[in-house]
């Protein structure tokens, strides 16, 4: 929005412009703002850049993992995970 339309805006009127386009969405703020035009001038987009730390778990440790929520039930997934020595993401 800061170079949309007719002209170019401040962060501050962009804030205040999205707070009257969109009032059912939670408010945006400056920071938010300023995080957004950095991605955009570095990236070239705005899309959610995936994370750099992806969970490398195999079928036979999801499998086992699976099992033992089955025997205990109660215990919480990230529990077990941290049991099995495998870091799951959630």
């Amino acid at each position: 929005m800061i170079g949309y339309g007719d002209r170019a805006r401040t962060q501050c009127e962009v804030v205040r412009l999205s707070r009257e386009t969109h009032p059912d969405l939670p408010p945006l703020n400056q920071g938010t703002i300023s995080k957004i035009e950095a991605q955009y001038r570095e990236m070239g987009h705005v899309r959610k850049v995936p994370s750099k730390r992806q969970a490398v778990v195999d079928d036979d440790t999801k499998l086992n993992l699976l099992l033992a929520l089955e025997e205990n039930p109660i215990t919480p997934a990230r529990q077990l995970a941290r049991d099995s020595k495998y870091e799951l993401l959630f």
